[in-house]
């Protein structure tokens, strides 16, 4: 994929550079609010805090935020509100009539279904940011505990989330690849180098031998192996055109594919699958679980690594690769409709309801191997991971995010430099049409 890439074709398109420049300073702003603290946190009380919460679910949680939770950050929610919100919407779109109707009105029923996103957003993080706010003053994070600490903590939490919100949907929409994912990866990476030092730092100090580092490494390059050949594997669909007549012309029929990736929703449904595990343990982790046994009980049984932990996981990314597919990256019912308004068929499958069925068949046949990849992805590691004692940065989830991420922006970046080498060769022709019409004059009359 980056051997396409061309360096002079990607300094002349403009257009492309704008967007990069653009995407690139919306991420330093985001990195930039990861060290901007809550106003009225006790510094060095969260450090001890965060050094003991590092080892069980609030490892999880700093990987997902970027490290803002570990320095009680304007940006501590992360994107998880708008991720759980865009759920919850989608959950809703499919069960009532209402936002079925509007999800059939084009732009502006969109429009309006994002409407619907943000205030939920507004209502998850109100909730997730008075639930911090009470944990923090509970565990004496707080210089002055109060009302005015609440408030302010709610203020500013829930304004870093809506924020944050707004920085993806305007990568998504002025700048190049998907916001909301890029936001994440960035969070990723940008903690690598930590939890590589400490990850080499504990095999010097003898804490894990040298096979175990040798072997994380090893499957960490065969599991970003994996994902980059699964990501880009495809079933492709023989789509055949009839012959048409145009005047007294007959044009033979073409014949075309339809390529049906095996994993159509990418590494939306670990992330779905990730932030709805760490909604009810985020509470968890910062109020202890020591008073409330409901909380007590979901810090143990949905720690990380637990078993119960991983089966609601698996389940999840099943749950949400069937869901998000169907609903969003590949809809049967319209790509039948398209087919059907270009004469295209499937030999040997009636168009219309039967090329519906015979897609959605194949799709559901294929997803059983794309979700099982995902699962196994997001899991094998993760167990090992557990067990080790490994920075969290190496587990399946973290390696998926951050290869996927990786090969959609590129394909993205690739299919702006095509656009602009096609409107090239297009000015290109037509100057040389109008050079050809200038010097070529009718012979003089004698």
């Amino acid at each position: 994929m980056a051997a396409n890439l061309s360096w002079a074709t990607l300094g002349k398109a403009s257009d492309l550079r704008q967007r990069i420049f653009f995407t690139i300073g919306i991420l330093i702003i985001y990195r930039l609010g990861t060290y901007i603290p809550v106003p009225g946190i006790d510094g060095t009380a969260l450090r001890q805090f965060m050094d003991q919460a590092q080892q069980g679910i609030g490892g999880m949680l700093n990987m997902f935020t970027g490290g803002a939770i570990s320095r009680m950050a304007i940006f501590t929610l992360g994107i998880m509100p708008y991720i759980s919100a865009s759920i919850i919407v989608q959950l809703l779109a499919a069960m009532i009539p209402t936002l079925q109707q509007l999800k059939k009105e084009g732009e502006q029923g969109r429009k309006k279904i994002n409407q619907y996103t943000r205030y939920f957003t507004v209502a998850l993080a109100t909730f997730q940011s008075y639930g911090l706010a009470m944990s923090m003053q509970g565990q004496g994070l707080a210089h002055e505990p109060g009302f005015f600490f609440v408030a302010s903590c709610m203020i500013t939490l829930v304004g870093g989330a809506m924020l944050l919100m707004w920085m993806g949907e305007q990568i998504t929409a002025r700048g190049i690849g998907n916001g909301i994912s890029l936001i994440i990866f960035v969070g990723i990476v940008a903690e690598i180098p930590k939890a590589l030092a400490k990850f080499f730092e504990s095999g010097r100090s003898g804490a894990l031998s040298t096979p175990v580092i040798l072997g994380v490494i090893v499957m960490v390059i065969l599991v970003m192996a994996f994902v980059v050949f699964m990501e880009r594997a495809l079933r492709k669909i023989h789509i055949q055109y009839p012959r048409r007549q145009v005047g007294m012309k007959v044009y033979d029929g073409g014949s075309s594919h339809l390529p049906v990736k095996v994993n159509p929703a990418g590494v939306i449904p670990a992330i779905f699958a990730s932030s709805l595990l760490l909604l009810p343990t985020t509470i968890a982790t910062f109020s202890g679980g020591s008073t409330n046994p409901v909380l007590s009980f979901l810090s143990a049984q949905l720690g990380y690594g637990q078993p119960l932990h991983l089966v609601f996981l698996a389940a999840m990314i099943v749950f949400f690769a069937y869901f998000y597919t169907s609903n969003v990256s590949f809809k049967v019912d319209e790509v039948a409709e398209n087919l059907k308004n270009q004469n295209g068929f499937i030999p040997g499958i009636r168009p219309g309801k039967k090329t519906e069925e015979y897609l959605e068949y194949v799709v559901n046949r294929i997803l059983v191997l794309g979700s099982a990849y995902l699962a196994l992805v997001c899991l094998l590691p993760e167990i090992l991971i557990s067990r080790l004692s490994i920075p969290f940065y190496f587990g399946g989830t973290s390696v998926l995010i951050v290869v996927s991420v990786t090969m959609d922006t590129i394909q993205q970046v690739q299919s702006h430099l095509l656009a602009h080498q096609y409107e090239g060769l297009i000015e290109k022709s037509q100057l040389r049409g109008k050079k050809r019409s200038g010097a070529s004059k009718a012979p003089a009359r004698r």
